[in-house]
């Protein structure tokens, strides 16, 4: 993964590789052989450059783009790669909150070698000690070789014991699941109108579909439809802490995965033609309808035929189920 210093400048670092798990913690990882003698101090210096970097120039859109890349490079479906990530969110919901968990320094650190000298698990256990946020973490690989191609690798990790000592203080800071009463109590600071468009929708979803609660930073849901005897993830309602960036996002990806590219084509050409969602859809037509298209909320506030015609398309979709 590049890692750059400035937003002007090219990288100048390269992380061997970057990982991050369904809650949204991303794991730095760095790779050295016990022979190199940068393995004892100077790989810690260079891991921490990594992570600073990587917590100031590593934006949602950026991480987000590079793992899409990576599934097509390794010709893996994103309905696959991103099945067990997501639960109920959109992709761009998901890679934000990876962004902010960067941000807040809550993150792995790990350092993998064949052999892990003293020194580097004293600063392991050091740095896990002191670091409130960061997990650090350093992992032996010691290799047997038995007869002909046959060999075995027996993993040893430290850090483990500080770890755990920090984990009963951040229990309490996993998130929820919000609720259509946070919703309700978020759309309370809302314009009349940009409130009256996100409670028609939450009102259809829970009336036609099921609701199910994002564990985002900010209040967010998700809703399913019932198509060709599946329920279907459709879309996905945002309210940001600023207010103009509360946007409405469309699963197309789930939508091509479970009803097929016709169905999701019929699906796009019934919303509306609204400022911003038009060239989104563009895109998403080249790209086989894979993405998730977002529209403001409040471009959708300020026009009601435009709101009415998002509903008519999520029925024209539900009518699914009876061809």
């Amino acid at each position: 993964m590049r890692v750059p210093t400035s937003n002007e400048s090219n990288s100048t670092y390269w992380l061997d590789h970057l990982f991050v798990d369904g809650d949204g913690v991303p794991t730095l990882v760095e790779v050295k052989r016990a022979a190199d003698t940068r393995i004892r101090r100077e790989v810690v210096g260079q891991m921490l450059d990594y992570a600073a970097n990587g917590a100031r120039y590593w934006p949602a859109a950026l991480l987000q783009r590079t793992f899409e890349e990576t599934c097509a490079v390794d010709a893996r479906p994103l309905e696959d790669a991103y099945q067990d990530l997501l639960g109920g969110q959109s992709p761009e919901e998901f890679w934000a909150k990876v962004e902010e968990r960067l941000a807040a320094g809550r993150m792995r650190l790990l350092f993998v070698a064949d052999r892990i000298p003293l020194e580097l698990r004293a600063i392991v256990e050091f740095l896990n000690r002191q670091l409130r946020q960061t997990d650090v973490y350093a992992v032996e690989l010691t290799q047997y070789k038995g007869s002909g191609d046959h060999r075995v690798l027996v993993p040893r990790v430290y850090g483990e014991v500080a770890t755990a000592n920090k984990t009963q203080s951040r229990s309490g800071q996993a998130g929820r699941r919000w609720t259509r009463t946070d919703m309700d109590a978020a759309l309370q600071s809302r314009s009349p109108e940009l409130r009256q468009a996100a409670l028609a929708l939450l009102d259809h979803a829970e009336a036609a579909g099921r609701t199910v609660g994002n564990r985002a930073a900010y209040p967010s849901v998700s809703v399913y439809f019932p198509a060709s005897g599946r329920e279907v993830p459709v879309w996905t309602l945002s309210l940001r802490e600023d207010p103009d960036k509360d946007d409405l996002a469309f699963s197309f990806g789930s939508i091509t995965h479970h009803l097929g590219r016709e169905a999701t084509s019929a699906f796009a050409d019934a919303l509306p033609t609204v400022e911003g969602l038009r060239q989104k859809i563009a895109v998403q037509r080249e790209r086989g309808f894979t993405g998730w298209p977002a529209v403001s909320l409040a471009v959708l506030s300020t026009q009601p035929e435009a709101l009415g015609q998002v509903l008519a398309a999520i029925e024209q979709l539900m009518s699914e189920d009876s061809t």
